[in-house]
């Protein structure tokens, strides 16, 4: 069953970070291995090399008060911490990402008639869990 997107948070630990508008996904891939050989019937093979669980993008309205949540990416940038990290779907999908990653970029923007913004990137280190609630 579908669900609206309404209500996902994007938590660092157990605070979520206020202020989004967008949580990009997780985006797992996988390399290929070339495998072929001499003795082999004029077709390639290849067998799963390594896996990359890409990067979360995350961007919302700029809030500095938000101490655990928009001030922890950029502090973390800052140190290189690698932190522990879910996106959390609500109801009717009730199902969670969870994973580690260091945080590659961190900026604020201003347009006329519009809010302060922020976006920020967390690339996904080793296997993301999907866990059902």
């Amino acid at each position: 069953m579908a669900g609206a997107s309404l209500g996902t948070k994007f938590l660092i630990g157990t605070f979520s970070v206020a202020e989004l508008t967008s949580i990009g996904g997780i985006d797992i891939s996988a390399d290929t291995i070339d495998v072929s050989t001499l003795e082999g019937d004029g077709w390639r093979q290849f067998i799963t090399g390594m896996k990359d669980a890409g990067e979360v993008a995350v961007s919302g309205f700029f809030k500095p008060s938000d101490t655990n949540g928009q001030k922890k990416l950029f502090d973390d940038l800052g140190t290189g911490t690698v932190g522990s990290y879910a996106i959390v779907f609500p109801s009717p999908i009730s199902q969670t990402w969870s994973f580690n990653g260091v945080v590659t970029a961190f900026s604020t923007g201003a347009e006329l008639e519009d809010a302060v913004s922020f976006e920020s990137a967390i690339k996904v280190s080793g296997k993301p869990s999907w866990i059902t609630a």
